[in-house]
């Protein structure tokens, strides 16, 4: 299928970072922590809540984990030095990446059952997400550079920006829009892919941009960096959001669920933890 593309300047709105756990309007930010500890990333989260991420010892072990029902569980592929989860679907499948033998696979778990995914010919393989019927979407290494892709039917195909040096998508919605990042000339942007259309997506004054997650609605969300520092966004109805952990000196929105419930990591003191928000909404803008 021939992409197109196009470039948009989107109309941008910024809430102010909040100074505590509840912002104005009431949404609460929930530190995620795996038990025990250095640094814990958060990065998938399906409609009912189930939360998936990475966790790093003391020893800088990787490992993925699984937060459901308040229960942290951990996820290792058999044999690997490294595991990480970044995404889970409504069924509970979990997708992510593990490193063996110096090389790293995607991977899928289903019912218990690990299941590498390696693009053909590739030298490393992610996946990112898993929509219900079970299609996935992640990005390979070739040649040095990094491309998206999907696999559905067993069939996969590649997703590459016009003109980038390397394409990541992230996140796709039920409808099959996807969102990610690419660089070019040196620049990081992110992307939304609609049909085949490639628009970018750059939050105003950034230096960088990146797509991390799209609900069913449209609504995505991400990061970007003003001035040095990582913020976390919220892109509604083509109105830019500004998000910020209390006191936090580094903050990301990773990924979003179809209730709008948004994941991220901040860092506070040094150290890296995962939050979810639940309730956050845009604010209302006048004129707009």
């Amino acid at each position: 299928m021939r992409r197109k593309w196009k470039l948009y300047l989107l109309a941008v709105s910024f809430l102010l970072g909040a100074t505590s756990n509840v912002l104005a309007d009431g949404p609460t930010f929930t530190t995620i922590d795996f038990p025990g500890a250095t640094q814990t990333l958060a990065w998938g989260i399906n409609t009912r809540g189930d939360m998936v991420g990475a966790y790093l010892n003391a020893d800088k072990s990787d490992h993925g984990f699984l937060l459901s029902a308040g229960q942290y569980s951990t996820i290792d592929f058999p044999g690997a030095s490294a595991t990480e989860a970044f995404t889970i679907n409504p069924r509970g499948d979990v997708g992510g990446f593990y490193t063996l033998a110096g090389v790293t696979h995607g991977f899928v778990l289903s019912g218990g059952q690990f299941t590498t995914i390696d693009f053909p010919g590739a030298t490393s393989s992610e996946v990112g997400a898993i929509n219900p019927r079970g299609d996935i979407l992640g990005d390979y290494t070739l040649a040095g550079a990094r491309h998206g892709y999907l696999l559905s039917g067993g069939q996969f195909s590649t997703i590459d920006f016009p003109g980038a040096a390397n394409t990541v998508p992230v996140a796709f919605n039920p409808q099959g829009d996807i969102v990610g990042g690419y660089n070019a000339a040196g620049v990081f942007h992110g992307f939304l892919l609609i049909d085949g259309d490639f628009t970018s997506v750059d939050v105003p004054s950034a230096t960088r941009t990146g797509a991390t997650g799209i609900n069913a609605r449209g609504d995505v969300v991400g990061r970007y960096v003003a001035d040095g520092v990582s913020h976390a966004f919220l892109l509604s109805a083509g109105q830019f959001s500004t998000i910020d952990y209390p006191s936090a000196t580094f903050t990301s929105a990773d990924a979003m669920n179809q209730r709008g419930d948004i994941l991220g990591r901040y860092t506070v003191d040094g150290v890296t933890r995962g939050y979810v928000l639940v309730g956050f909404r845009a604010p209302c803008i006048a004129g707009n």
